[in-house]
C-alpha cells in the first residue's frame, strides 16, 4: 500500500474498474481481521458511488483514508473541482444521528488543522445515511473554509456534489500532492496513548516541523541511554524537562510502549504517574479503545487489566515495592510528573498514618531509587518534569531528586539537559550546586522548550509565565502574537461564558470549566471546586453524558486536568489569587473570611495552580472574573476588580 489510503484512483479509473478488483483491493491493505459487515459495507459503498458520480468527467477517489491522531480511517474522500469532500457511509442507516454527524465533521477538522495540503482549500462533510429522507441542506461555511456537515442518501449524494462544486468554484487540487502532503498533528495525551496502544509509530501522531520540538529526537537520545546501560550493565536516571504541552507525557508514553516487551529480552518497561486522574483516564480510555478496536470478544475488566500493565498509578507501583526485597519485574520505569513525588516529610507521614509503618524515613524519590537500584545488573528511570507543576503541600520538586542521588545513589548515572537553568525547575539553586557529587551527563535533547499542545500557536506557555511574572510588556507582546491564531477573551458574566465555549467548539471538540481548588467564593456562581468529579466520565463521555465536561455543570480543578487537555475551556478566576497594587496576592479561603498566604511554598503552588489552567486549552480559553457583591463582604469587588483590569491592560478582549 501507498499513500494513506486503501485505494487511491482517479475517479474514471473506479468508475471503470471491477467491483472485486476493488474490493480485492481494500481486502489486501486492511491490516485486522476482515469482518462480514466491513465487506458488506465496502460493496455498498462502491455500488452507490459509481451510480452517482458516473457522469462524473474529472476528479479523484480515496477509499479508507487515514487520520492516525484518533486511530481512525475515512470511508471516501473524493477530490472534485477543487473541492475535498470527506464522506462518511452509514449503510443501511434511515437516520442522520448527531454522533456520526459530528464524526465526519471531526475528520475534516482533522485535515484542516493537520494536513498541510489542506490549510487553504474548501472541505466538506457530507455524512451518507443511505436509507434516510432527503435532507434540505443549507450550505454554510465557517471561516476556515469547512463547510458545515452535509446530509445524504443513496440517491441524492451526486446532486448535492454538483450543487457544491457549482455554487462554491476553486482551483484544481493536484490530488497525488494533497494526498502525500505532509501531516504534522498534536494529539491530545488521550488521543496518543490510544494510537501508540494500537501500534501507531510516535512519528504519525506527532508534529515534524522544524518549529515544533522533534519527539523523535528525544525519544531517541532516551533509548540510546537504555541501551548504554543495558550494555555496560550500569544503572541510569534521566530527566526529560520542558516547558507546558511540550509533549513530555507523550514521549514518557512512546518509550514504555516501544519497550513494553514481556518476555523479551528480560526487559520490561511501564508508565507510572502519581497523579491519579490521568492515570485512570488513560487507563480508561486505553480499555475502550481496545473493546472497540477488537476482533475478538474481550471483556471491560480483561481491557482495563491489560491497561494496567502498561500504565500504573505510582503510588500502587510503590507500596508493591515496600511488600517485598526482591526487585521489580520492571527495569526501565518512566515516572511522569516526577516533580509531583513527594519529599521526606510528606511520604513518611503518609506511610506511618496511612500504611501503619513506623520507621519508614524516605522521600519518594530516595524510595523510588531505592527500588530500582536492587536490580543486579542495570535499570533505567526515566522522569519527566515540568516546569513550575508542583500544585500541592509536600511535592518535591527536581532538586529532591538530586539530593537523593548525591547523598545514597553516587553511582548512578545521571542524564539532564543543562537548559534547565529556569526558577520553576531549580527552585533558586544554583545548577552546578544541584549538579554537584553526582556522575552528570549532559544531553540537551532531554529539554522540549516549545509547547505543543496548542497546534493554533506555541507561544501560550509563554504568554501565561508572563501573565504570572506581572511582566506587562513581555505579556502584551506576546497576546499579540496569540491574536488570530489563538483566541483568550474575558467575560465577568459566566452564562456569557458558557455561550462562547459552546460556540466555538465544533464536531467533537471538548469543552468544559475549570478553577482552583481552592476557588470556594465560586460557589454563588453554581461552581463548586469541593464537588468531585468522576476524572474518566468527565474527559472521556459524549456530549448527552451529564457527568461529562460538555454539561458545564461539573468543574475540574488543577488535581483533576494537570497533564489532560480540553480544546476550548472556562478558567473560573476567584479572589485567592488576586492583583493588587502591581503584584499579586496570595490568599486563602477559611471559616468565614479570606486569610492572606504567608508560605512562600504556599504561595509557589497557587501560583502554579493557575498556571495549570491557563495552560490546559488547545485552542483557546475564556477567562471568568466574577463582578463580585457589594453586599457580601467574601466577595467584595475589589477582590476581582485587580485581576479583571489588569488583564484588561495586557489586552486580553472582554465579550
Amino acid at each position: 500500500m501507498t499513500g494513506r489510503a486503501y485505494y487511491s484512483k482517479e475517479l474514471q479509473e473506479f468508475l471503470t474498474d471491477d467491483n472485486s478488483r476493488i474490493v480485492g483491493e481494500l481486502t489486501n491493505n486492511h491490516q485486522f481481521a476482515l469482518e462480514e459487515q466491513q465487506r458488506n459495507a465496502w460493496i455498498q459503498q462502491i455500488e452507490i458511488l459509481k451510480n452517482e458520480l458516473h457522469s462524473f468527467d474529472s476528479g479523484h477517489i480515496m477509499f479508507e483514508y487515514s487520520i492516525p491522531r484518533m486511530g481512525k480511517r475515512v470511508d471516501v474522500i473524493l477530490i472534485y473541482a477543487g473541492i475535498v469532500f470527506v464522506i462518511e457511509f452509514k449503510v443501511f442507516a434511515k437516520e442522520y444521528l448527531h454522533a456520526d454527524i459530528d464524526q465526519c465533521l471531526d475528520y475534516s477538522l482533522d485535515l484542516k488543522n493537520f494536513q498541510e495540503g489542506s490549510h487553504n482549500i474548501q472541505l466538506v462533510p457530507i455524512l451518507v445515511s443511505t436509507e434516510a429522507l432527503n435532507f434540505n441542506n443549507s450550505f454554510e461555511q465557517f471561516k476556515d473554509g469547512i463547510f458545515t456537515p452535509l446530509r445524504a442518501n443513496k440517491n441524492n449524494l451526486g446532486d448535492i456534489i454538483k450543487k457544491i462544486s457549482e455554487q462554491f468554484k476553486a482551483d484544481v487540487i493536484d490530488a497525488v500532492k494533497w494526498e502525500n502532503s505532509l501531516y504534522k498533528p498534536t494529539p491530545t495525551i488521550i488521543e496518543a496513548a490510544q494510537a501508540l496502544y494500537q501500534g501507531h509509530d510516535v512519528k504519525e501522531i506527532s508534529r515534524s516541523d522544524s518549529g515544533a520540538i522533534n519527539l523523535v529526537k528525544t525519544a531517541q537520545a532516551i533509548n540510546n541511554i537504555i541501551e548504554k546501560s543495558k550494555k555496560e550493565k550500569e544503572k541510569s536516571i534521566c530527566f526529560v524537562t520542558g516547558v507546558p504541552g511540550a509533549g513530555k507525557t507523550l514521549a514518557g508514553l512512546n518509550l514504555a510502549n516501544e519497550r513494553h516487551r514481556f518476555g523479551d529480552e528480560e526487559e520490561h518497561a511501564v508508565f507510572l504517574s502519581g497523579n491519579g486522574p490521568l492515570v485512570e483516564v488513560l487507563q480508561e480510555a486505553l480499555a475502550r479503545n481496545n473493546i472497540e478496536n477488537s476482533t475478538e470478544k474481550i471483556t471491560k475488566g480483561d481491557a482495563l487489566q491489560k491497561a494496567k500493565a502498561f500504565i500504573q498509578n505510582i503510588h500502587h507501583f510503590r507500596d508493591d515495592a515496600i511488600s517485598v526485597d526482591t526487585p521489580p519485574i520492571e527495569k526501565v520505569v518512566v515516572f511522569d510528573e516526577a516533580q509531583r513525588a513527594w519529599n521526606n516529610d510528606k511520604t513518611t507521614s503518609f506511610m506511618k498514618i496511612k500504611k501503619g509503618i513506623a520507621d519508614f524515613d524516605m522521600s519518594e524519590p530516595e524510595f523510588l531509587i531505592s527500588v530500582m537500584d536492587r536490580h543486579s545488573d542495570w535499570s533505567v528511570i526515566i522522569c519527566l518534569i515540568g516546569g513550575g507543576q508542583e500544585i500541592n503541600t509536600g511535592e518535591a520538586g527536581l532538586p529532591e531528586w538530586f539530593s537523593a542521588i548525591r547523598n545514597l545513589y553516587p553511582h548512578w548515572n545521571v542524564y539532564v539537559s543543562n537548559q534547565i537553568t529556569d526558577i520553576e525547575y531549580t527552585q533558586n539553586q544554583n545548577l552546578d550546586k544541584l549538579f554537584t557529587g553526582m556522575k552528570y551527563h549532559s544531553v540537551p535533547d532531554l529539554h522540549l522548550s516549545t509547547s505543543i499542545r496548542s497546534f493554533r500557536s506555541e507561544h501560550v506557555s509563554d504568554f501565561v509565565k508572563a501573565l504570572l511574572d506581572c511582566d506587562k510588556i513581555k505579556a502584551k507582546e506576546l497576546l499579540s502574537e496569540l491574536k488570530g491564531k489563538y483566541p483568550i477573551v474575558l467575560t465577568r458574566n459566566f452564562e456569557k461564558a458558557k455561550q462562547w465555549l459552546k460556540d466555538n467548539a465544533r464536531g467533537n471538540e471538548r469543552y468544559g470549566i475549570t478553577a482552583s481548588a481552592k476557588a470556594h467564593r465560586l460557589r454563588p456562581y453554581g461552581i463548586y471546586v469541593e464537588s468531585d468529579i468522576d476524572a474518566p466520565q468527565w474527559f472521556l463521555n459524549s456530549k448527552d453524558d451529564v457527568r461529562s465536561s460538555y454539561y458545564l455543570e461539573y468543574v475540574a480543578t488543577e488535581f483533576h486536568i494537570q497533564g489532560l487537555e480540553l480544546d476550548w475551556t472556562c478558567v473560573a478566576w476567584d479572589g485567592n489569587f488576586r492583583y493588587e497594587n502591581d503584584e499579586w496576592s496570595y490568599n486563602q479561603f477559611s471559616g468565614t473570611k479570606w486569610q492572606k498566604i504567608r508560605s512562600d511554598e504556599k504561595m509557589t503552588y497557587l501560583k502554579n495552580t493557575y498556571r495549570v489552567l491557563l495552560t490546559r486549552a488547545r485552542q483557546g480559553v475564556i477567562i471568568f472574573v466574577p463582578e463580585g457583591d457589594t453586599e457580601d463582604e467574601t466577595r467584595n469587588p475589589e477582590f476581582y476588580d485587580g485581576t479583571y483590569n489588569y488583564l484588561k491592560e495586557i489586552g486580553i478582549e472582554e465579550i
